[in-house]
């Protein structure tokens, strides 16, 4: 038996398909568990959307880059039609998809996506050398910081999409192309 949805998470959803034109289906599978789903969207937003010194674009590279190394299928999908909203580029999204290393990237970016590929990869061999050369490319220490936290969130959700075999929303498959 499916329960109602609470007032709030009702409204949410209604917000998501307002900005949207859906509700993604990662959050339709949290909604089993209302504090398990409020806790995801608490971070996904602050991650995400809050203010940062790396620009939403930055975060949504990031989020495709580590999805790409994990083949999360579902975040791949999502998370590149966003890159592609983002930089109005359709071919960025593609490329970040399929190998990063190949867009079209300042070399700001490159650093960034290099240190969220090492942390993902191999983060037990991250030393002060990789955080210095964000520096020099021009990220604060706070910008270190959020690069970690949103390659670790990716991190974590790939791995549960991938395990409940999460499927992308169809309406990612052709948006902003």
């Amino acid at each position: 038996m499916v329960r109602p949805l609470p007032d709030a998470t009702r409204k949410y959803f209604d917000i998501c398909t307002d900005k949207l034109g859906l509700v993604p289906n990662v959050l339709k599978a949290y909604a089993f568990d209302i504090d398990k789903l409020n806790a995801f969207t608490a971070i996904y937003n602050n991650l995400m959307l809050a203010e940062s010194g790396l620009t939403k674009l930055e975060r949504e590279m990031i989020a495709v880059a580590v999805s790409s190394l994990n083949r999360c299928w579902y975040c791949q999908v999502a998370h590149g039609a966003a890159v592609r909203e983002l930089s109005g580029d359709p071919a960025l999204g593609e490329a970040m998809v399929m190998n990063w290393r190949v867009a079209a990237l300042t070399q700001k970016q490159r650093a960034m996506l290099e240190f969220a590929e090492k942390l993902t990869l191999a983060s037990s061999r991250v030393e002060e050398a990789d955080r210095q050369v964000l520096r020099d490319a021009g990220f604060t220490d706070r910008d270190i910081w959020d690069i970690a936290s949103v390659t670790g969130f990716f991190n974590m959700t790939n791995r549960i999409a991938s395990a409940t075999a999460m499927e992308p929303n169809p309406e990612y498959h052709g948006a902003h192309r």
